[in-house]
């Protein structure tokens, strides 16, 4: 599945494409890497598709970390709309994005975009090393000045999410009376199991949450499976609920957008997000921890 047209019918977009729509698209670079919280900047220097702009995961695309938030909270709306249109960004502008890492922050900045209320936004498929496999040209240095654009939020959230505490309610419930409610975890199965966890204090999962690891989505190129063989795979994962009744999650909101672009590719829309994830799930040692592999 591809984008193509005046909008995005898709959430997805191929090199090709993004060539041909260059001069009206707005680029990010959303690259990151946990562990060197610079380097994707340093690597937007050193080459990105032309005329991108780079958002950072820690300092734009997510709020301050506070006590139980988890590591990366969501961004206040109009902060990020404000520092959106000051790159640039006008309503009803086509945005891409992509990063180096497997599309998980490209794939937060599809959600979130999603959740200010801007609907044409496409994540480009195999991210950076896709552009240049395509013969995609490189551009190096800084971001060249833009004229303010006037984006601007939603009234209301475009994407729907669950807090700590309905989360923690549902949980609390089970096993008395069925959950509403599917937890999806996108982290690698050791992590969830509880097996060398290395980003967060506590090892282990949310009790009831199953694991479907966000790199499952894609192919050995590092593009998105096709969208019917996506929906053969999502579906044994809902194991007969709705979509609507999932609820993604990882360990700080990044990756479990990757399942939910994922979700959407296979046509089964709907899905939440859990923002604070299991970063600050386990922050708090009253919420109950399970561990080993996906029963």
């Amino acid at each position: 599945m591809t984008a193509s047209g005046s909008v995005f019918p898709c959430p997805l977009i191929s090199p090709e494409q993004l060539r041909r729509r260059l001069p009206e698209a707005f680029v990010v670079d959303c690259s990151h890497d946990l562990a060197a919280p610079e380097a994707g900047a340093d690597a937007y220097a050193r080459g990105h598709v032309p005329g991108a702009v780079h958002l950072h995961l820690d300092r734009e695309l997510s709020g301050p970390i506070g006590p139980g938030t988890g590591r990366h909270p969501l961004p206040e709306r109009e902060r990020l709309a404000s520092r959106l249109a000051a790159l640039g960004l006008r309503r009803g502008q086509p945005v891409v994005a992509y990063d180096r890492n497997f599309s998980p922050y490209a794939a937060r900045l599809w959600w979130l975009l999603r959740w200010l209320g801007h609907a044409p936004v496409a994540v480009l498929d195999g991210g950076w090393q896709g552009w240049l496999d395509a013969g995609g040209e490189a551009e190096t240095g800084a971001a060249s000045e833009r004229t303010p654009g006037d984006f601007v939020p939603a009234a209301q959230p475009g994407m729907p999410s669950v807090d700590v505490d309905a989360l923690l309610a549902q949980v609390q419930t089970a096993p008395s009376r069925p959950s509403p409610w599917l937890v999806v975890d996108a982290r690698s199965p050791e992590r969830y199991a509880g097996e060398g966890e290395t980003l967060d204090p506590v090892g282990g999962h949310i009790p009831g949450a199953v694991c479907r690891f966000f790199r499952d989505n894609l192919g050995a190129d590092g593009r998105f499976l096709p969208g019917a063989q996506l929906r053969e795979q999502w579906v044994r994962v809902l194991a007969g609920r709705d979509p609507r009744e999932v609820v993604s999650q990882c360990g700080s909101g990044v990756t479990a957008c990757h399942n939910l672009l994922a979700l959407e590719l296979a046509g089964l829309d709907g899905a939440r997000l859990y923002p604070g994830s299991w970063s600050q799930w386990c922050s708090d040692p009253r919420r109950p921890v399970a561990r080993g592999a996906t029963p």
